[in-house]
């Protein structure tokens, strides 16, 4: 009974010593996996800091060029309504000295009428 009490033990033993030999692996394998995630973390997060600047400067890149072009079209409707101006203001000129009353009266009657819009703001 001794004899098999010994084998008994032994063989607990060295399962013991094998499964202890198998956690310390595992641990190592453990730390490796956390390793590995962590790298790769990194580099996805690195990406997608890059992929976001890209998408940034394009951003700006494209606000700059519409800026350009309002500029551009406020330039030229500035030059149409000055043209249209020096056009009709001497024919504005001509019906003020013909009727310098009526011109008079549709002035103060638009100036009225503005200063109630205004008002009621």
């Amino acid at each position: 009974m001794a004899a098999k009490k010994k084998q008994t033990t032994g063989n607990i033993e060295a399962r013991l010593a094998a499964l202890r030999a198998d956690i310390q692996a595992l641990q190592g394998d453990m730390k490796g996996l956390y390793g590995d995630v962590t790298e790769i973390a990194s580099e996805r997060a690195a990406l997608a800091m890059r992929s976001a600047e890209e998408i940034a400067d394009r951003a700006v890149a494209l606000a700059e060029e519409a800026a350009r072009e309002a500029k551009v079209t406020a330039l030229e409707y500035k030059e149409e309504a000055a043209d249209w101006a020096d056009e009709n203001a001497e024919e504005l000129r001509g019906h003020v000295r013909a009727q310098p009353i009526q011109s008079l009266l549709i002035a103060g009657g638009i100036g009225a009428f503005l200063g109630a819009i205004f008002l009621r703001r």
